[in-house]
């Protein structure tokens, strides 16, 4: 796993910019005793339930969520004041929470606060909205979620409701772009897959069919841009959304082939980019690589050049459908090993740009 720093933007201390460098990361530890505290707050207006992994105090237990998913968490455990900060975390589409349980813990051990929103019309048991209708909903509910989590009174003394991160993963990533500032179109999009269709498909159309070689492919191109333009073409304005407690944001295999990219050549917040070579889903030429160029500023907190789409999703889905699997399986040769240095690598850059105080030396 290779990966470069930008210039630093926020003052660090020796041991942080140590960290920085480092191959595996040193992160901030949580308070001594602590584990991974679990709750589900209810859905309230303009948004959807919202699942928070947290520093407790109280003893894990092994919980099963979703009938196949298995990890050991204190469901409504008492919490524990970890290192003052809160991450919003933004799913890809229709996911559920449960795919970055690895992540989530990891950042729960650097000492953040973390909160899953389920965005409304693009999760699991709600498909109706996937990509721009989701697009334009989704910024906004990551800042009802900072909301909510402040009006919660067992988190509102735990966090710095002023200095926040935003992790995104794929259709999570578009949100996280936005919250760094960048501005999109739906008649952008329909630009990109007009000219460049077969070479991007699942990202135009997503994995409902595929390109296989046949004779099928023909007209499976011509009904795809008809579709696409009907449904998009129409809508021609930017769309952004800014929110000032947003401080640091990290988008992983981000869609971003439908941003104005000026608008991220100086991303408003330290923006970190998490890059899977073998994407079949959202080519990196397209999409995050696309940044990238764009953005000098920008962080390459990891390039992962035998990783897919899915390698960010830990674990991973054991039921995905037949159409998706290719898309969203490890390619041959990809070694998961590496993912555990790469969740720490994340919590690094938040504990970095969200300004954590360096641990005391043991005695002062």
């Amino acid at each position: 796993m290779a990966a470069m720093s930008s210039p630093a933007t926020t003052p660090m201390s020796l041991l942080q910019r140590l960290c920085a460098l480092a191959l595996v990361g040193c992160s901030a530890a949580a308070p001594a005793g602590a584990g991974v505290g679990l709750v589900l707050m209810p859905a309230r207006a303009e948004l959807g339930p919202v699942t928070v992994f947290y520093p407790s105090t109280s003893s894990e237990q092994r919980v099963e969520r979703d009938a196949v998913f298995h990890l050991r968490a204190a469901v409504d455990g008492v919490p524990a004041r970890g290192n003052g900060r809160l991450i919003v975390l933004s799913h890809g589409t229709g996911a559920l929470p449960w795919v970055y349980g690895d992540l989530a813990r990891a950042l729960v051990e650097a000492g953040f606060v973390v909160a899953l929103p389920q965005h409304r019309g693009d999760h699991a048991d709600d498909t109706h909205l996937v990509g721009p209708p989701s697009w334009k909903l989704r910024p906004a509910e990551v800042s009802a979620t900072i909301d909510s989590v402040l009006d919660d009174p067992r988190f509102a003394a735990l966090v710095d409701g002023e200095r926040v991160g935003v992790y995104g993963n794929s259709a999570g990533g578009h949100t996280a772009l936005v919250m760094a500032g960048g501005r999109w179109s739906p008649a952008q999009l329909v630009r990109h897959c007009q000219a460049h269709l077969e070479e991007d498909f699942a990202a135009c159309v997503g994995g409902v069919t595929t390109l296989d070689g046949g004779w099928l492919d023909t007209p499976k191109l011509a009904v795809a841009r008809t579709v696409i333009r009907w449904k998009f073409a129409g809508d021609s304005a930017w769309y952004g959304h800014t929110d000032p407690r947003v401080r640091a944001v990290v988008a992983s295999v981000p869609w971003a082939a439908n941003f104005d990219l000026a608008s991220l050549q100086a991303p408003r917040v330290p923006l970190g980019l998490v890059e899977a070579g073998q994407d079949r889903w959202l080519r990196t030429a397209f999409h995050v690589g696309s940044v990238r160029r764009a953005c000098q500023p920008c962080e390459t907190v990891a390039s992962l050049p035998e990783a897919g789409h899915g390698a960010m999703l830990s674990p991973l889905p054991p039921d995905m459908p037949t159409t998706l699997q290719p898309l969203i399986a490890d390619p041959p040769g990809f070694d998961r090993s590496v993912l555990p240095a790469l969740n720490r690598r994340i919590a690094d850059f938040f504990l970095r740009h969200l300004e954590v105080a360096s641990p005391s030396p043991a005695g002062t």
